[in-house]
């Protein structure tokens, strides 16, 4: 990955792949035993073909990320792909979903009451929800933009500590 991915202002969740030189098993076992090294144990865990990297709980901040790596099988023998996102924490990125629903659940819902007192030959009142409902979509998205813009630096330690663990994964074979 190169910065680029880091600071693409469009994007919620940045992302990047990597080709893995092993096949599903053997990469896991490798990435696996790379981040139990001293170096890297106490900013990594893995559970099945998942690993996430933290950052410390003393420098994490409200809009701190974390790094989720996803390993894949891919079609070429002795070979799989690592899929890696920048998200929030887990119990931020649910919080921020959980008002995103909210908000499209009250714009679909005014947008239907709408119609309804609409035919019904009543003032359709309940349009005025759908601004606000986009105003706080829209403010959950510029929201995002500048906690990522944030955390820029931690995102560049997150990516650090990936490609501290591929090289100690590759190195272990040698």
């Amino acid at each position: 990955m190169t910065n680029e991915t880091i600071a693409n202002q469009l994007q919620m969740q940045p992302t990047f792949r990597v080709q893995l030189p092993w096949d599903m098993e053997e990469a896991k076992h490798r990435i696996r035993k790379a981040i139990k090294t001293d170096e890297l144990a106490k900013h990594a865990e893995s559970a099945g073909p998942v690993i996430d990297f933290k950052i410390d709980p003393s420098e994490q901040r409200f809009w701190s990320p974390h790094l989720s790596v996803q390993l894949n099988r891919t079609d070429q023998p002795q070979s799989s792909e690592a899929f890696c996102r920048f998200s929030p924490r887990p119990e931020i990125w649910t919080m921020v979903m959980a008002i995103y629903l909210i908000a499209t659940c009250c714009l679909f819902g005014a947008m239907i009451y709408g119609f309804v007192q609409w035919m019904m030959g009543q003032s359709p009142w309940s349009l005025i929800t759908i601004p606000v409902a986009i105003l706080i979509i829209i403010g959950l998205h510029v929201a995002s933009l500048i906690g990522q813009g944030w955390s820029r630096d931690q995102m560049h330690v997150l990516k650090s500590r990936w490609d501290r663990t591929l090289e100690i994964a590759r190195s272990e074979g040698e």
